[in-house]
């Protein structure tokens, strides 16, 4: 049984994917039984400046308290966090850089607040009290790999690097889960790691990269691709933290040089760019659903406010006046098919899903009378394949908050299915 820490841990999208819901699997609608080697031992939520823990109370109530922390990250010792076998988590976006010490002794200070560091913290006391984590199991936007803007790929570097110094190989895929027959198209990064204690690291050293990457890998069994070499790339990442993260970096410039998928050894990089392979049954948005005799009526759009959500839809090329300044400018924004079509995934969900007020960004679908009507929380469910009603008991707005941030279940429950086939031949 692996044992399992879960960080930021939202309302449990690694969890599901990984354990199953009630020992049913994600992947068939929770129909079917999961073989789950994996047991999640320790959970921490925290969502700052609120006194309202919403996600952390949802996460409670689903899986127990047992065993959950909703604590500041930062103010958690890694003794108080159990041993475990595999770190998962989606951490935030930020600014990842760091900076040398003011001793300049050789030490380095990551900017304070910034999430990754506790990760990177838990996992070197760990280590350091020879507890190593073996595996990782981390998820983040895909804008990761080109971010900052005048730094391209300068904080993917940083992770990457940093991990390779606490001594993980790590392999990293982009993956659109539409691709893979999910419902919603998201785009988002994982990143798998291994310790160099685990049999997975010397698999990964003693094997061709570009092997790895395209067929014998983690992300490329539980997730074909075709094995078309496009932007293949070689390159060792320079110099200590701080220098990465210095602006006269010549390794970051216009252009990110990590594509979409590659993996990571003792800082040498080898990436390339992928397409999916996949042919089997795809669910589309009209799928997910509920009979409009169960839609609450408050999900239909008044009439009234149509041109509004038409006007906020469409495309625009029209002189406006900054609020604050006074000037005028000019403001060009391209058009959105309205309403959402059935017979495709959704777009991606967004924190600002919830709400009856008219959005350029909430979907909107046509029923049979010809109404329009947002999205229910269940719906919304559904799109990231999170059992009916899991987050009930939360405000629709929360409700769709949560799936905002969260991850499509699937594709965690496919990656860490291969990932157990993967460690018990080793």
């Amino acid at each position: 049984m692996i044992k399992v820490a879960e960080l930021f841990a939202g309302v449990g999208g690694f969890r599901l994917g990984l354990e199953g819901w009630q020992g049913k699997s994600a992947t068939s609608g929770y129909t079917t039984d999961l073989k789950s080697g994996y047991r999640v031992v320790w959970s921490n939520q925290w969502e700052p400046s609120t006194k309202t823990q919403a996600a952390s109370n949802v996460y409670e109530q689903r899986f127990g308290s047992i065993g959950h922390a909703n604590k500041d990250i930062a103010k958690v010792t890694a003794d108080e966090i159990p041993d475990h076998d595999m770190l998962v988590g989606g951490f935030p976006c930020q600014d990842y850089s760091v900076a040398r010490t003011l001793n300049k002794s050789g030490g380095l200070n990551g900017k304070k607040g910034v999430l990754w560091w506790e990760i990177h913290r838990i996992l070197k006391e760990k280590s350091d009290a020879d507890k190593p984590v073996k595996y990782l199991f981390l998820e983040n936007v895909d804008r990761l790999l080109k971010s900052p803007v005048k730094q391209r790929g300068r904080d993917f570097a940083i992770i990457l690097a940093s991990l390779s110094d606490l001594g993980y190989a790590v392999e990293w895929r982009v993956i659109n889960a539409a691709d893979y027959g999910f419902p919603q198209r998201r785009r988002r990064v994982f990143l798998l790691g291994y310790h160099k204690s685990s049999a997975l690291y010397q698999t990964a050293v003693s094997s061709r990269k570009d092997d790895i990457i395209l067929y014998d890998g983690v992300l490329a069994r539980a997730l074909p691709v075709n094995d078309d070499l496009i932007n293949l790339g070689n390159f060792h990442i320079k110099g200590d933290l701080a220098d990465i993260s210095e602006d006269t970096n010549d390794q970051f410039k216009s252009a990110s040089p990590f594509e979409n998928a590659g993996i990571m050894i003792d800082r040498e990089v080898t990436t390339l760019k992928l397409s999916s392979s996949f042919s089997g049954m795809r669910t589309v948005l009209k799928d997910v659903l509920l009979d409009e005799t169960d839609v609450d009526s408050n999900l239909y759009v008044d009439e009234a406010m149509l041109s509004r959500w038409l006007y906020l839809k469409g495309a625009k090329n029209e002189m406006r006046v900054n609020k604050t300044l006074g000037f005028e400018y000019k403001y060009n924004e391209g058009g959105m098919v309205f309403p959402d079509p059935l017979d495709q995934p959704s777009r991606t969900i967004i924190t600002g899903e919830g709400g009856a007020s008219p959005s350029r960004f909430k979907h909107v679908v046509t029923t049979k009378d010809g109404r329009h009507r947002r999205l229910s929380p269940v719906e919304l469910e559904r799109l990231n394949m999170f059992p009916d009603n899991h987050t009930a008991g939360a405000s629709p707005v929360k409700r769709a908050f949560f799936m905002g941030n969260a991850l499509v279940v699937g594709i965690i429950e496919k990656v860490g299915q291969q990932l157990l086939t993967a460690i018990s031949k080793r």
